[in-house]
């Protein structure tokens, strides 16, 4: 006969279930991470990789013409000040800037007209009604430049990228240009400046940047893989985006109906036999060398935008890139798409804070009897602990190195609601992922921009 279970007894049993799931996966993906830990480590106590002291002239004349694209929608608050600064700091007569706007976004297009003083600066208003998507943008952008060659008989160097909220360093622009003497590609670090008010939501990405442009970034340019481009603070050769354009079939090197075309355009130069590079360096103040800006303050906002990442780069980018049969690239392509199965874990581990208490109010009421735990998910959950306090410690030292060792204790505090945040963009991933099968088109959920640092720095 079948036996009968009470309540308690059948929410013990999926209790069991989702412990042995979350466990085996929170061990698989510690495993996974502490692989890139251990490389860093031996990498840094080896003296093999270093951040380098910036010592070139940062004004010193470029080596060709830089073309930087910044393509923008709904971003008058920030868009003025971008250029502004940008055109600032970056004094070099080669250097062309093309920000493109929408035809019904006047506000944006008023605030770059703004700073068109500047003969460097071209402004490239879409023929069509916005938003499209960043990378159909980019498109016309790129169009631009084209259109600029054939006129004025010159050819780019390179094709910088860049968004509407970022704060350029000074020595960006030579770093970049001189990178790409021996690469195709060439990356900085991405820095997310610490907002007052919002300590939590934006802060958490200045907990997970400065791990991953700190450690993660490090290891992949060191084993020689594809390096995905983050889409700002990035460089690629003129030569390349032809050739990546040349290998979809098109004129346009970014693929207008991808959300993470960056991302995307970073790999592809290393599927064309390209070369990459990421540069992490210092100036002779101490600081890093990078785009700074302001990442989302809000719950909403900060959803969206992992969404539409997650959604690119997990998604997208199986359907449009495959798998590489090399190990090492095999271990970063699966590195890149683990973040709906990280949601999924994190959802059941979650569900188990809500059901473990019950069980254990109830287990000392009488109302139920826990079976003993096994000795393998036991030791899952001492790897898992020993995981999670390990974690913990690298990413508050991350912090703490590249802000302060308060930011760093509050990394491990806001290590949970980094949690929370990415099972909903999970979810949110995963329905869009699934509508855009059944109507084949895609949405660029924009992030809308109150704020740019250089606009702070002033007041």
């Amino acid at each position: 006969m079948t036996p009968f279970y009470t309540a308690f007894e059948w929410l013990g049993r999926a209790e069991h279930e989702l412990l042995l799931f979350a466990a085996i996966w929170f061990a698989v993906g510690f495993l996974d991470e502490l692989g890139v830990d251990l490389l860093w480590l031996w990498l840094r106590l080896t003296g093999r990789v270093h951040t380098g002291r910036v010592t070139a002239d940062c004004n010193a004349p470029l080596r060709g013409v830089a073309a930087v694209l910044v393509p923008a929608w709904q971003e008058a608050a920030v868009v003025g000040a971008m250029l502004h600064h940008t055109l600032e700091v970056w004094p070099q007569a080669d250097l062309r800037i093309y920000a493109g706007c929408y035809r019904n976004d006047p506000g944006t297009l008023g605030a770059m007209m703004a700073a068109a003083r500047d003969p460097r600066l071209r402004i490239v208003v879409h023929d069509c009604a916005g938003p499209t998507t960043k990378a159909d943008c980019l498109n016309r952008l790129y169009a631009a430049l084209v259109e600029d060659e054939a006129r004025g008989g010159f050819r780019a160097r390179s094709v910088i990228l860049h968004d509407a909220e970022d704060m350029v360093h000074p020595a960006a622009l030579a770093l970049l240009d001189r990178g790409l003497d021996g690469a195709d590609f060439v990356q900085l670090p991405v820095r997310p400046e610490p907002q007052a008010g919002s300590r939590w939501i934006a802060g958490h990405y200045c907990d997970e940047f400065a791990e991953s442009h700190g450690k993660a970034m490090v290891v992949r340019d060191w084993l020689g893989v594809g390096l995905p481009s983050a889409g700002v603070g990035c460089a690629f050769s003129r030569a390349s985006l032809e050739a990546i354009a040349s290998r979809r079939g098109a004129v346009e090197p970014f693929a207008a109906e991808c959300l993470t075309e960056d991302y995307e355009c970073g790999l592809l130069v290393d599927q064309i036999g390209g070369a990459t590079k990421f540069v992490r360096m210092r100036d002779a103040g101490g600081q890093l060398v990078a785009t700074r800006e302001f990442f989302p303050a809000g719950l909403g906002p900060s959803v969206r935008q992992k969404t539409r990442w997650m959604h690119g780069i997990a998604f997208q980018g199986w359907d449009r890139l495959g798998w590489d049969a090399r190990p090492l690239e095999l271990w970063m392509r699966l590195r890149d798409r683990r973040a709906p199965l990280t949601a999924i874990v994190l959802a059941a581990a979650y569900m188990l804070l809500i059901i473990s208490p019950v069980l254990f109010i109830a287990a000392q009421l009488g109302a139920y009897h826990p079976q003993p735990v096994d000795p393998l998910l036991r030791l899952l959950l001492v790897v898992n602990f020993a995981g999670l306090v390990w974690r913990c410690l690298l990413r508050a030292v991350f912090t703490a190195h590249e802000y302060s060792l308060g930011e760093g204790i509050m990394a491990v505090l806001r290590m949970p609601l980094a949690n929370v945040i990415a099972i909903m963009a999970g979810r949110r991933a995963i329905s869009a992922y699934l509508a855009s099968l059944y109507s084949g088109r895609v949405k660029w959920d924009h992030t809308i921009h109150l704020n740019h640092p250089a606009l702070v720095a002033v007041r």
